[in-house]
């Protein structure tokens, strides 16, 4: 297959495809979304819906598939389309097979495309004639035909199939090569076959020198444990390439893995500099910086994560938690009161923002020597939290703000209800070293380290045990007694280690013995439960790929990784 040249090719080649496509426009005001229709009426689409709102998008995404969708930069209430972007991306509304470009003045695009981290398909500088827009959208969506194949693995999460499709693509003529091995690497990458990926990346930096190969290398280095030499290619990517910003995230983690807290927030606040937006980022500096005690740089970081995200529907309580947590640690308890109260204004009618105002008013008075006046409010948000549990939606109530209701527990000398929260978030992130920081902090500011020391150390040693029964009754070639034990290991501790070992072992059992729809039907869910925690962990992918191997081999429809996934990334589109 050979790419088409010109742009009078590729139209005349999609001119059939074009009046199928679905499109959406996205403008504040309708004149300008009519000018639109026009042209792509012209083009040959007419499958043409509108948004005038963030919220209107939200809505028709979640109804509809769209192959098109043109955004205007400025959109409602001071929000702009790269937020929007990043809202579908990390909601994983738009599937990889949809063409999104960004509409933008000239002094917009100057200020966005050098940093453009969520990588719209194309840009359109105002004003535009009907011509370019057609030039722009018709070679996109030619390249998005090519690698349609390879994007509905993708989507579906079967990164094995998808290195099939990948490697088909490959041995046809195009001028894809690149873009497919990038592909490739990355995906080697995620299924955990690091030795291959950096040969892919190599072969590509012996060719090129782009910054994409010299990240996928340095991954690839980080996951064999060579840490070091995975830092030295970041750093030296970062020099020649300021503006590659994933560079800055990766560096930041590999020097979190090193132990080098400082180095990391340093290489967060670089990039946080550099492209002030991105508020998943803003959340990781404020993240660090809190574990390194640096206070201010927290506060910064988490008002603006919550400024970005207040209205949208990334919105979230953890937000508001991190920020009065910050001010608290700052003395500012005054801001950290007002928070209290834009929790309550927000989250109106939520059981879960009412606690989380609740724990930050204890903490608050805890601050200014009140402790009649703490505990009252502590007493009030486990009354909530008692209640939540009983309708079985506690864990509607994050990790955070659950450490947050046993500080202030702590705080007012409630130690076993404190105990009985961490116990339960300990064991469920047993292996997240920023949560069992958070942990002996909240020990320690209240003066019970060597308790929550004690406390962890327990809880860990019941996580080996527990652990241990399943895998020990497998390898001993009892699969339906390991499969027992670990299904009540995730019962009780649904951590993500426990999820993936359950639903592995279910799948096992399953291909061994033959289909049966209720022990599968648990294996999906604890699946399910794994890909909401970390969807592009290693251990999740491999459990993933299990449970599609064994649905196929007994002709049982795989379900979607969209119709499950919350969130989490996949290799570049």
């Amino acid at each position: 297959m050979r790419t088409p040249e010109t742009t009078a090719d590729l139209l005349h080649k999609m001119s059939k495809e074009l009046a199928l496509k679905r499109a959406l426009l996205i403008d504040r005001y309708p004149n300008a979304r009519s000018s639109l229709r026009i042209m792509l009426s012209a083009l040959g689409v007419t499958s043409v819906h509108n948004a005038g709102t963030s919220a209107e998008v939200l809505r028709q995404v979640r109804i509809h598939h769209f192959d098109i969708i043109l955004s205007d930069y400025q959109l409602e209430d001071g929000r702009d389309g790269q937020q929007l972007l990043e809202e579908l991306r990390q909601q994983r509304l738009v599937a990889l097979s949809t063409v999104f470009m960004l509409i933008t003045s000239e002094r917009a695009y100057h200020n966005v495309v050098s940093i453009a981290e969520l990588a719209p398909d194309d840009y359109l500088i105002k004003p535009f004639t009907a011509d370019e827009l057609h030039g722009r959208l018709v070679r996109a969506l030619y390249r998005k035909q090519f690698f349609a194949p390879l994007y509905e693995h993708l989507d579906n999460g079967a990164f094995s199939d998808a290195l099939k499709a990948c490697q088909r693509l490959l041995a046809q003529e195009s001028g894809f090569l690149f873009d497919l091995l990038r592909f490739k690497g990355e995906i080697l990458n995620v299924l955990g076959r690091p030795a291959e990926a950096q040969a892919v990346f190599e072969q590509v930096l012996q060719q090129r020198v782009v910054p994409w190969a010299r990240m996928g290398l340095a991954t690839a280095l980080r996951s064999q444990q060579r840490l070091a030499e995975g830092e030295i290619v970041a750093q030296a990517l970062i020099d020649d390439f300021p503006e590659f910003m994933a560079a800055y995230d990766f560096l930041a983690e590999v020097r979190e893995e090193m132990g080098k807290l400082r180095e990391a927030q340093e290489a967060l606040q670089s990039a946080a500099l550099i492209s002030p937006n991105n508020s998943a980022r803003q959340r990781m500096v404020g993240d660090v910086a809190a574990r390194n005690q640096d206070f201010k740089t927290a506060e910064r970081a988490y008002g603006k994560v919550l400024e970005r995200r207040r209205g949208s529907s990334l919105n979230n309580i953890d937000d508001y938690s991190n920020l009065a947590r910050a001010m608290l640690d700052l003395g500012h308890v005054e801001g950290a009161k007002r928070i209290a109260g834009e929790l309550r204004r927000d989250w109106r009618g939520s059981k879960q923002g009412e606690l989380a105002a609740l724990v930050v008013d204890g903490l608050c008075a805890n601050k200014e020597g009140d402790p009649t006046k703490a505990r009252l409010a502590v007493e009030k948000a486990l009354v909530l939290h008692d209640g939540l549990k009983a309708d079985g939606k506690d864990g509607l109530v994050s990790s955070k703000q659950a450490l947050d209701l046993a500080h202030a527990c702590l705080a007012t000398g409630n130690e076993a209800s404190a105990q009985e929260v961490v116990r339960k978030v300990a064991a469920e992130n047993h292996q997240d070293r920023a949560m069992i920081a958070q942990i002996e902090s909240i020990y320690a500011k209240t003066g019970n380290e060597v308790t929550g020391q004690a406390l962890l150390a327990q809880v860990g040693k019941e996580i080996v045990d527990l652990n241990n029964r399943g895998v020990l009754a497998a390898r001993s070639g009892d699969l339906d007694g390991s499969v027992k034990l670990l299904i009540e290991a995730a019962e009780r501790v649904p951590n993500l280690q426990f999820l993936v070992n359950a639903s592995k072992a279910i799948f096992t059992l399953l291909e061994l013995k033959g289909w049966n729809p209720a022990l599968a039907k648990r294996g999906l869910g604890y699946l399910q439960m794994a890909q909401e925690r970390d969807l592009r962990n290693p251990k999740v992918i491999a459990a993933r790929e299990m449970y599609q191997r064994v649905s196929r081999k007994y002709g049982i429809a795989v379900i979607p990784l969209s119709a499950t996934r919350k969130q989490g990334d996949k290799p570049h589109a």
